[in-house]
């Protein structure tokens, strides 16, 4: 398995690529090419193209969750409409944070006619040894839901737990391979549960962190992701260089992310 990052927060310098404060990444498996979220605007293929990755090819699409940052992409890039496309349910409802609109650029009954939807509503093998966790269990004590958060429920604007929120994984020959999005379920909570159905070590992990000072929930995912003794480790998108240097600070295994990083697993 390959995974190449089409957009991230960084870029490394001398790339000539583009970053924005979104995420995509782009996975081939075998013959399957997939798309792991398509950040907020056309940054993942215009960097796509600069790679030489042709995203008329991609014949599979996952929603980490239903924000703009990770879905309006969508309104750029024409798909097949038998292009599968796997969902936690919820990923369509309206969302905000206090005044800004955060909702994906579809409604469901749009999505419908434009891709082969899939709702994931269990741990699913979606290519060979990649897996969609599903909707995460939410068990840690110390990683909390963000009040400020709100999503349209029968009328009403309700405190948003982001419960669409999902992660892939990769099940290799030596380990887990945790492919995460935002993790506004909580990154702790993600291995949790990638380790309780694979009953195998995490090896690595990718993707937003959702860490941003040091309060308890980042000491406590730091102290956990020690534990764990995680190979290496690839915090971006909503991970703080000052969340970065802490886990470097306590020797976990950081390593720089930004728009044009390949990573192979096996």
């Amino acid at each position: 398995m390959k995974l190449t990052v089409l957009c991230d927060n960084n870029t490394y310098i001398d790339s000539y690529l583009v970053g924005e404060p979104a995420l995509s990444f782009y996975i081939e498996n075998g013959k399957d090419k997939i798309l792991f979220d398509l950040g907020y605007s056309s940054v993942f293929k215009f960097n796509a193209e600069k790679r030489g990755i042709n995203l008329d090819k991609v014949n599979k699409i996952v929603l980490s969750h239903g924000h703009d940052d990770h879905t309006h992409g969508l309104k750029w890039q024409h798909f097949d409409e038998k292009t599968k496309l796997f969902y936690c349910a919820g990923c369509f409802d309206k969302k905000k944070i206090d005044s800004t609109d955060l909702t994906a650029p579809y409604t469901k009954t749009e999505m419908q006619t434009k891709f082969d939807l899939t709702e994931v509503k269990e741990c699913t093998e979606i290519s060979h040894n990649l897996f969609c966790l599903g909707p995460i269990a939410r068990k840690t004590a110390f990683e909390k839901d963000n009040p400020k958060l709100k999503t349209l429920k029968n009328g009403h604007w309700v405190q948003d737990k982001v419960l669409d929120d999902t992660a892939l994984v990769y099940n290799g020959k030596t380990g887990l391979f945790v492919i995460t999005a935002c993790s506004h379920s909580g990154i702790c909570n993600i291995c949790e549960q990638a380790k309780q159905i694979f009953k195998k070590k995490i090896i690595a992990v990718i993707g937003g962190f959702h860490l941003f000072e040091l309060t308890n929930q980042a000491v406590k995912t730091i102290e956990y992701l020690k534990n764990e003794n995680i190979k290496d480790l690839y915090p971006c998108h909503c991970t703080s260089l000052l969340v970065k240097a802490e886990m470097l600070k306590n020797g976990l295994n950081v390593h720089e992310v930004g728009s044009g990083l390949e990573i192979n697993f096996q």
